[in-house]
């Protein structure tokens, strides 16, 4: 996978099941939308798209929306 991916995944939050942000414009420039939400998927990660946000939740478990 390219550098951005690994040092995204590489931050401390991404390594202690954190939240990690970024903007879908510098995502797509750098790598993709769709090949960084494919590795966010083989990490069995969570993304939420939110405006102009893509925002991984850095687990495997549930989510739960509330509002």
């Amino acid at each position: 996978m390219s550098t951005y991916v690994d040092q995204v995944f590489e931050a401390a939050q991404a390594s202690k099941g954190g939240v990690v942000r970024r903007s879908i414009h510098d995502v797509e420039r750098l790598v993709g939308v769709s090949k960084f939400i494919d590795e966010c998927r083989s990490r069995e990660f969570h993304v939420i798209e939110t405006g102009d946000q893509l925002v991984v939740l850095c687990h495997e478990g549930g989510i739960v929306v509330h509002c």
